[in-house]
């Protein structure tokens, strides 16, 4: 087999397979499932060119962990050929834990379980088929390998997940703001004392990082439609559940099924679960989203309608919290035009936070090597006041409904 084996990315170019073993992974049924996860969700009813997968931002992924790992090898940093294909093969799965739509259903499917922890389980049970040869990868994905700095590549607040998603997410929504120079930011990797710190040399490229990622929150993830079409999405999920056990629910994905019975108070990862989440992804939901837009259920198959004929709900950001009056006020509108009692019409009128940090200084550091040495802070290392102000976070409340 050719263990260089070439994939023409439209972000990178050419991007080359480094080992059999990475191949392999990649032919992996539970790997190509991911090809049918859309990265964005459903941010493609705003940014039209947003339909790009979990696939390709994975392998975009693998393709800047290789840059990371060769760069610090070029600067004299120990990483032996097992660490180096760990290192490649945990951001390779890093996101096998997510389910469709990506962040939009995540808490709906299993709630109270993150996306990493699914990934987790399941990088588990693969290691168990390809016998004991992903422990490396599963060890530097949880976070427990010696050498920090390969844990910190995987995760953090400088990982070569964000690397990507910025670059791949900007490529394809077409918002210029979400540029960076991945390139000359992994360029100026190091290690110190097993730490992955970037050189002074890259602070400017560092703080377009954090720019482009504040950016990015506010004019896509975060973006006031994406709002409205979880909050739609998440009465859909909770309509359905409703409906399910009195019979008057069409469903025809046993894994979809399989989620909507679920209790949601379960907090562990069965293997019925595990089956079920791997078969299912973005068409499942599509299909059950197209199917009870025509059921009996008035709720049900208006807020579907919405979904499919893109008639969103109204959302509204404010720094306050909405005022009970008006959310009181909307949800007998509702009840009114629809012929809902006021308890339904909350479907249709939900409220909540959002919150912005491009960085989060509680959190593990990104770290700055200067000219003298020294290892400090990002924020202490920069003499731009930009930085400093990207470290506080930013919150806004939303009230978001349907229009009448």
């Amino acid at each position: 087999m050719n263990k260089k084996k070439i994939i023409k990315d439209p972000v990178y170019g050419f991007i080359a397979i480094p080992s059999e073993l990475v191949q392999m992974v990649v032919d992996h049924p539970v790997f190509q499932r991911m090809r049918q996860i859309k990265q964005l969700g459903l941010a493609d009813l705003i940014y039209p060119g947003a339909t790009h997968s979990r696939f390709n931002h994975a392998l975009g992924a693998m393709h800047l962990m290789t840059l990371a790992l060769d760069t610090l090898a070029s600067k004299g940093v120990k990483i032996t050929r097992k660490e180096y294909e760990g290192a490649v093969l945990a951001i390779l799965m890093h996101d096998l834990g997510h389910g469709p739509f990506s962040h939009v259903l995540e808490k709906m499917i299993m709630p109270g379980i993150p996306h990493e922890k699914v990934s987790e389980r399941i990088i588990s049970e693969l290691n168990k088929d390809f016998n004991g040869r992903l422990s490396t990868a599963l060890e530097i994905f949880r976070g427990k390998h010696k050498k920090k700095f390969l844990n910190q590549l995987v995760s953090s607040q400088l990982d070569v997940d964000r690397l990507d998603y910025l670059a791949r997410d900007s490529f394809f929504s077409g918002v210029d703001e979400g540029k960076i120079g991945a390139d000359r930011i992994i360029r100026m990797m190091n290690a110190h004392q097993g730490m992955l710190v970037v050189e002074e040399k890259a602070l400017y490229s560092l703080e377009n990082f954090l720019n482009a990622r504040r950016l990015m929150y506010w004019q896509v993830y975060l973006h006031k439609t994406t709002l409205s079409v979880e909050n739609m999405l998440e009465s859909i999920w909770t309509r359905a559940r409703k409906l399910l056990p009195k019979g008057k629910l069409p469903v025809h994905s046993f894994s979809l099924y399989h989620f909507l019975e679920r209790s949601p108070q379960e907090k562990r990862i069965s293997k019925k679960d595990l089956q079920a989440f791997i078969a299912l992804d973005d068409h499942d939901v599509w299909h059950a989203i197209k199917v009870w837009a025509n059921v009996n259920d008035p709720i049900l198959s208006r807020l579907c309608k919405g979904i499919v004929y893109r008639d969103l709900f109204k959302v509204i950001l404010s720094e306050k919290r909405p005022a009970a009056k008006e959310v009181k006020r909307l949800e007998s509108s509702i009840a009114r035009s629809y012929d809902l009692n006021l308890k339904d019409s909350k479907y249709f009128v939900k409220t909540g936070s959002i919150t912005n940090s491009a960085y989060i200084r509680e959190k593990e550091h990104i770290l700055v090597k200067r000219k003298d040495g020294s290892i400090v802070d990002i924020v202490e290392a920069a003499d731009l006041p930009n930085i400093k102000a990207m470290s506080k976070e930013v919150k806004k409340s939303f009230l978001c409904y349907k229009k009448l």
